[in-house]
């Protein structure tokens, strides 16, 4: 399977944008990690391909949501509230399995990866 992510780019402060991932074929989950310079990669957001089992990281609950179309296996990330903070790249991850609350934050239970895709938030 081959991810496709779209939609990085330059916002102003507590603007909005939106990130889509194309996944060439059916995975089960889908999550969105992202890592700024000189930082470990971290988890964002995960959501299973019936729109079930939405997890978000602390930092972005609340302004950002995860959706997913399950017939297009597409996963989209909806960026509200932009901050500063959220200047960093972006990854779509998948993985063959349905993830749990325990183990939905683990990058090695993704299978899948796409390339990252930047974001830049203008203050």
């Amino acid at each position: 399977v081959q991810l496709q992510a779209s939609g990085g780019g330059l916002a102003q402060a507590g603007g909005s944008l939106r990130l889509s991932c194309a996944a060439s074929g059916r995975t089960n989950t889908y999550g969105w990690f992202r890592r700024a310079p000189g930082k470990e990669r971290e988890f964002v957001a995960t959501i299973n391909r019936f729109g079930g089992s939405l997890y978000y990281a602390g930092s972005v609950k609340g302004r950002f949501t995860i959706s997913t179309d399950n017939a297009q296996n597409t996963v989209y990330l909806q960026m509200n509230g932009l901050k500063s903070d959220d200047t960093v790249v972006y990854y779509c991850a998948a993985g063959r399995s349905m993830l749990s609350g325990t183990d939905y934050y683990i990058q090695g239970r993704y299978d899948y990866w796409g390339q990252g895709t930047q974001v830049t938030v203008s203050s």
